[in-house]
């Protein structure tokens, strides 16, 4: 096991303590503050406004700078706001305008960190163990950020405001220290515009079939999950008649599935190879839909199939992030990482608001069943454009792209 790597690792834990305490903490002190829903949900519009605004800019610097010393910005700009909300949390002057740009630099120090450590993954790992480092990652980042942190911010938040965010700050600068060894390959400076080469990194995601279609089908799928996630707490009191406590158990699950399925997804991928684990993956996500669409309101039931989703969702991820590592010529990589999601999260948004309009209009249980029909139409895309022929054509040409990088360097 590399240094490299259990640097990348560890850095990736206290990072993920840090932006845990401060996403589980925000919208607490938001509540606190004031009772108005317009204005507590403005906390979360505006900490997701950054991936829209900022992930293909964010592509541009990954590329530009030193991978290392992006990530370690990313930890001292989350930092500053954990400073910033400590002392205000301490002193008694927190306010919502307070919360909401704290929230807006969070977000933007997500983006440059996961766009970051992404792009380091091929750095400090050989091609053949992405799948389990990916995994990895996103075990910390799910479990850190969902399972560890909440509990803990809500026993601090009980001492005071400002303790979870002062606690924020030492992992953000533990995570800086430890994330200044990660080894990383020196960038040649670009005098381009930026919009240059960001047109470049589009242009070559859009213009490799495989990486299209992936995102293509990540667009759908995100379109489908915003829209049941949209109307899931509804769905779980009015529908399954659980409490708030019963709703957060049902969360959980979700959390479960992620966990479990990082203890097998490796084998699963080494077993069937990206392109039948990818398929197999979006067919179980449109199953799972379609049955809570028409499952009576069983609890267990549905808290099964929820956990389900999460495990094939967990393996299409890996398979997904893999793939643009593997088939993305390094010096473009940061820029396709975040051009991926700049256009595969873009929609999200509009698939809250329709999620809400079908719930309305038809009834929760209808915002399943479309979403299961918006989940097949990825499956579609899946099953035609990732298939085991066109990733082993998309492996023997990065192969060979890899060989003439060699063969130029040794001349």
């Amino acid at each position: 096991m590399s240094r490299g790597w259990v640097r990348l690792q560890a850095a990736a834990v206290s990072g993920s303590v840090a932006e845990g305490l401060m996403l589980t903490t925000l919208p607490v002190i938001a509540a606190a503050i004031t009772d108005d829903p317009r204005e507590v949900s403005l906390v979360n519009v505006v900490g997701q406004a950054p991936w829209l605004l900022f992930s293909l800019f964010a592509g541009v610097l990954i590329d530009r700078v030193r991978r290392t010393a992006v990530l370690g910005t990313a930890y001292a700009v989350q930092g500053c706001a954990a400073l910033a909300l400590a002392a205000a949390g301490t002193a008694d002057a927190l306010s919502l305008p307070l919360l909401l740009a704290v929230a807006f630099v969070v977000t933007s120090a997500q983006v440059l960190g996961d766009g970051a450590s992404g792009a380091l993954v091929p750095e400090v790992v050989g091609p053949d163990r992405f799948a389990a480092a990916n995994t990895r990652l996103m075990l910390i980042d799910r479990g850190v950020v969902q399972f560890v942190v909440p509990p803990a911010a809500g026993l601090l938040v009980g001492y005071g405001f400002g303790w979870p965010p002062w606690l924020a700050l030492v992992a953000a600068v533990v995570a800086l220290v430890v994330s200044r060894g990660i080894p990383a390959r020196a960038v040649t400076p670009s005098r381009r515009h930026p919009l240059r080469d960001i047109a470049e990194g589009l242009r070559y995601l859009v213009g490799t079939r495989l990486l299209l279609s992936i995102t293509v089908a990540v667009a759908l799928g995100s379109v489908a999950a915003s829209a049941y996630m949209s109307i899931f707490v509804l769905y779980a009191y009015q529908v399954l008649g659980l409490s708030p406590f019963g709703y957060g158990v049902l969360l959980t699950c979700m959390s479960l599935g992620w966990v479990a399925s990082s203890f097998v997804v490796n084998r699963i991928v080494r077993r069937l190879g990206y392109a039948w684990s990818m398929r197999m993956a979006q067919v179980g996500m449109m199953v799972c839909l379609a049955l809570i669409a028409v499952t009576p309101p069983w609890v267990a039931a549905v808290a099964v199939l929820v956990f389900t989703e999460s495990v094939v969702v967990m393996v299409w991820n890996v398979c997904s992030q893999s793939s643009r590592q593997r088939f993305t010529p390094a010096n473009l990589l940061g820029r396709v990482l975040t051009s991926h999601r700049a256009l595969a999260w873009g929609l999200t948004p509009l698939g809250a608001l329709a999620g809400g309009l079908i719930g309305a209009w038809l009834g929760l249980r209808a915002v399943f069943a479309v979403g299961a029909v918006v989940q097949a139409a990825a499956l579609a895309v899946t099953w035609v454009n990732l298939s085991p022929a066109a990733f082993a054509a998309a492996e023997r040409k990065a192969d060979a792209l890899a060989a003439e990088g060699e063969a130029a360097r040794a001349g």
